[in-house]
């Protein structure tokens, strides 16, 4: 039985990379399908919205280029929600497998939590699929937004499409596949890749999280009546082993997370002397 992948992201059904992530899992023979927010959605975390009309969400069939045959459905909710409707039988039968991505700009260290990328992937691993997050290493935070959920990210378009290394992302997650399916459900694999040609890459390694993410958010300014934010540049030492230092280097970072997990060593044991009877 082939496994149903659903491709995902938070940057939007008409964002490059969740195209190349598909055609190259399509490539790998399984089946896929598409459904990403119709609009960008970055630094939602694993949110749970959704616009209705007349009580209803709204649900859109795309064509994607270079994906024909592959159905694509453009969602008017967060990565998060769309992905619990996927495992709900929303576009077909259940998907298997969720991948995110290949979002634009590395989500790394503990900012993963702020990350609708990371957030679609943690969705699924906690209702029990297996799920990865994929992510490409572009640019700076100058041209980041407040709600990239701590990446550094470039500006959408059509450069971004010829010019990118989007394939390099998406062959190493479909290299890291088998590594995913043989973990336990409740494991999230996220890979960052340097943008980098494929055969330049230096190899795929193991990265702790970074005590940060690749950019910080900062308030700029704040009156009466409003607040402006702004991103900056960490200034914090990059620690050797940890996801960004990988990048920096010239290789693929993967680490396995898991979104929900019991703090077992803070001490609970003596509730009992709470009771009022």
């Amino acid at each position: 039985m082939t496994d149903r992948v659903l491709i995902t992201n938070d940057d939007g059904i008409a964002a490059p990379g969740i195209r190349w992530l598909a055609r190259t899992v399509a490539d790998q023979g399984y089946d896929v399908v598409v459904a990403a927010p119709n609009e960008e959605a970055s630094g939602t975390s694993a949110a749970m919205i959704a616009v209705e009309r007349e009580g209803r969400v709204v649900v859109e069939e795309h064509s994607v280029e270079d994906l024909d045959g592959i159905p694509a459905y453009g969602v008017a909710g967060s990565p998060g929600f769309i992905t619990l409707i996927a495992l709900h039988g929303a576009f077909g039968p259940p998907p298997t497998l969720v991948l995110s991505g290949v979002n634009r700009g590395a989500n790394v260290g503990r900012a993963v939590l702020h990350s609708g990328t990371v957030g679609a992937a943690f969705t699924a691993a906690a209702n029990g699929c297996h799920a990865m997050a994929v992510s490409l290493d572009v640019l700076s935070a100058s041209q980041g937004t407040a709600g990239s959920g701590g990446a550094a990210v470039a500006s959408s378009g059509r450069f971004d499409d010829e010019a990118r290394h989007w394939v390099t992302a998406a062959r190493v997650a479909v290299e890291l596949l088998p590594r995913l399916t043989s973990g336990p459900r409740s494991a999230v694999l996220n890979v960052n890749s340097p943008d980098l040609p494929y055969e330049e890459l230096r190899g795929v390694r193991m990265g702790s999280l970074a005590g940060f993410g690749q950019v910080q958010m900062t308030v700029a300014e704040s009156g009466r009546g409003f607040v402006r934010t702004a991103l900056e540049e960490s200034n914090e030492p990059v620690r050797p082993g940890t996801d960004v230092a990988w990048l920096a280097d010239g290789y693929a970072s993967v680490t396995a997370v898991r979104a929900i997990s019991e703090a077992t060593e803070v001490d609970l044991s003596d509730l009992a002397a709470f009771d009022r009877r």
